[in-house]
């Protein structure tokens, strides 16, 4: 099996990511990178579905610190199984409730476009 590693050039073009945001994600704990016998991160295909799962996180909305808090559950293993996937339930119910409003919100805008194009109608009738 051939394992595939990255410099941090690489792993910045792969992920979209600034070499500075990679060395901050580094230093914050969220990643750590392995380093050859020249003391070079190398990144592996395992760092980057992390960072993939990170950036989901973060696009979702789930804090800078929350994302810390399971990233260090994370690296202390499976004995955290459970409280990881208890922050994920909780993050995707927070989801849920910015979906539900949203879709009130997108409801409302709908109804004033309909009430628009009908005074409009209307005044091309007169």
């Amino acid at each position: 099996m051939i394992f595939l590693e990255y410099s941090i050039g690489e792993f910045s073009k792969l992920t979209n990511l600034g070499i500075h945001t990679l060395r901050y994600y580094e230093q914050e704990n969220l990643i750590t990178p392995k380093r050859n016998s020249s003391n070079r991160r190398r990144y592996s295909e395992n760092d980057l579905a992390w960072i993939q799962f990170i950036k989901r996180l973060k696009d979702t909305g789930m804090p800078i610190k929350e994302i810390q808090h399971y990233a260090k559950l994370r690296s202390q293993g499976d004995a955290t199984l459970n409280e990881r996937m208890e922050m994920l339930i909780d993050h995707r119910k927070s989801l849920h409730r910015q979906m539900e409003a949203l879709q009130e919100h997108m409801a409302k805008l709908d109804d004033k476009i309909l009430f628009y194009r009908e005074e409009i109608e209307g005044l091309k009738k007169e």
